[in-house]
């Protein structure tokens, strides 16, 4: 039933698997890579970016406020916020953990009746203006020091002015 032959049958098909995948391996190697200097291997195909490569490494200035706001899509600012209906409503006066955003584009900081704040925020604005709101919705934290609101922040100006400009279309 098992003899010396099929165990030699059964090596020599392992042998002969593993040398198929090593030739293999030697020809994806010599394909796609050409061998540099010891340890340093160079791309044989670069894709165009069409960035130069000895550009500054400074940011790209994003585009004035007024500008954003004044092209702000209020449909995308409705799935934006989908991030902030976990803690905030927007019907007037309905609370949750956060306070009501009914009206918020030019109302007062701490005006939403029924909610208790923690007052970092009115020690920055006073007002809730498009300006304030958008760098408040930027980095809480870092634009009110000690408030109790625990969202990280929205890094795209875009998402922000969207997310405003949806907004102030649930005001009085």
């Amino acid at each position: 039933m098992f003899d010396t032959m099929t165990l030699t049958k059964a090596v020599g098909a392992l042998c002969g698997a593993l040398l198929v995948f090593l030739l293999g391996n030697w020809a994806a190697t010599s394909l796609y890579h050409v061998g540099g200097a010891h340890g340093e291997e160079v791309a044989v195909y670069i894709i165009e970016t069409g960035e130069d490569e000895e550009a500054s490494g400074e940011p790209e200035a994003e585009a004035d406020f007024e500008t954003l706001l004044a092209s702000a899509d209020a449909a995308k600012g409705e799935k934006v916020f989908g991030k902030c209906r976990a803690c905030h409503k927007l019907e007037q006066g309905a609370n949750s953990s956060g306070p009501y955003l009914y009206n918020v584009v030019g109302r007062d900081v701490g005006a939403a009746d029924g909610f208790n704040y923690s007052g970092a925020l009115s020690e920055v604005v006073d007002v809730w203006t498009p300006e304030h709101l958008n760098g408040f919705l930027e980095n809480p934290r870092g634009y009110a020091p000690g408030t109790s609101m625990s969202f990280a922040g929205l890094n795209k100006a875009e998402d922000r002015v969207n997310l405003i400009s949806y907004l102030e279309t649930f005001s009085e």
